[in-house]
């Protein structure tokens, strides 16, 4: 199958370029096996950790790292991405390969590690020009989707050893007034203060959670597709934020970046995975198929819905407040916080809803 329908990295960014002198010595030693000198690039997708390829004669290596500049506790742990990657990898096929973690900033002047490329095809906004999917093959590429994150959920994470990468009972709880107070911290004049939302959030929060390891970015973007049988998953990508969590609350964050075929114009402005396609379940189909195959209760799921969309809207403020305040000059976040307004009236709209 040609070349076109993989995933490319593009050249570095000025300014993130990687020291290959320094960094050589470290993947020989630790990973050995590499021929010749390897071609940089880098991936230009998310707002977070930097993301590069490293082209050798023999094979290709992927290598993360944080961002340089002040960064929150606990954001772009490397050491704990790479972790749990090498610890979840023993009972969840879809995790690529780690191969070290390197804790000496001065090779590269961060901390960083590596990784297996998984070749394949990653559905980003459109599918590629060249990859042609029937309605049904939509249909069983959706379902493949939301079964991969059904097998995550049922991972025994305590026989995986990996109840340390959580804090345990009390999740939901955590989550609501940690998000209400990144929302808070990061307003700007031209946003609302969301005080119906946050409220509602609070008072709404189940009695009940069931525990499970959740992604926390689970989306369409973050997989990887099978070249020869794109409807088939061979890798979840993107490890940062995955804990032990809620998994109807790891659902609400995935819808809230689902758009269908009918949603309106803004938000299919905002699409970043291919939901669009004729086949693709609806939001309100996703839900309905998680819980039948989970045996979960969706009747109080208007909860996890607005919580998936106060989040994103929480995270979008984030980046805007950095443009807001001038410490980044990326002209793709300007209008952010028009986005957060809309955000947070589909919220309202679905309290109006729920009751």
């Amino acid at each position: 199958m040609s070349e076109l329908l993989l995933d490319q990295a593009q050249a570095v960014r000025p300014g993130e370029e990687l020291n290959i002198e320094q960094l050589q010595p470290w993947l020989n030693e630790y990973i050995g096996d590499l021929k010749g000198t390897p071609e940089v690039t880098q991936y230009s997708g998310g707002v977070s950790n930097w993301t590069y390829c490293l082209a050798f004669d023999n094979r290709s290596l992927i290598l993360r790292r944080g961002p340089d500049g002040t960064k929150a506790k606990g954001a772009h742990d490397m050491q704990r991405e790479h972790d749990l990657q090498r610890d979840l990898k023993r009972v969840f096929a879809a995790v690529p390969h780690v191969y070290g973690y390197c804790a000496d900033e001065t090779v590269i002047g961060s901390d960083f590690y590596v990784m297996e490329k998984l070749e394949g095809i990653i559905p980003r906004k459109n599918l590629p020009k060249s990859l042609h999917l029937a309605q049904d093959d939509v249909r069983t590429l959706c379902t493949n989707a939301i079964d991969t994150l059904i097998d995550l959920h049922q991972v025994d994470y305590k026989s995986a050893g990996l109840e340390h990468i959580g804090k345990g009972a009390g999740y939901t709880g955590r989550q609501i007034e940690g998000w209400i107070n990144r929302y808070m911290r990061a307003k700007t004049w031209n946003v609302p203060r969301a005080k119906k939302v946050t409220q509602w959030l609070q008072a709404s929060i189940p009695a009940s959670e069931n525990l499970c390891i959740t992604h926390n970015d689970f989306r369409f973007d973050n997989l990887v597709l099978d070249v020869q049988h794109p409807t088939n998953i061979i890798g979840v990508l993107d490890w940062e934020l995955a804990t032990i969590g809620d998994p109807l609350m790891d659902l609400g964050n995935t819808l809230a970046y689902w758009i269908q075929a009918d949603d309106d114009k803004l938000m299919q402005s905002t699409r970043k995975q291919p939901t669009h396609l004729n086949g693709m379940m609806t939001r309100c189909e996703v839900v309905k198929y998680y819980c039948e195959k989970t045996g979960l209760d969706a009747n109080d799921f208007a909860f996890y819905e607005v919580y998936g969309l106060f989040r994103l809207a929480a995270i979008a403020q984030q980046i805007y407040y950095r443009y807001h305040h001038k410490q980044t000059r990326n002209p793709a976040y300007k209008y952010y916080w028009f986005f957060v307004n809309y955000l947070i009236r589909r919220c309202k709209k679905i309290i109006k809803t729920a009751g």
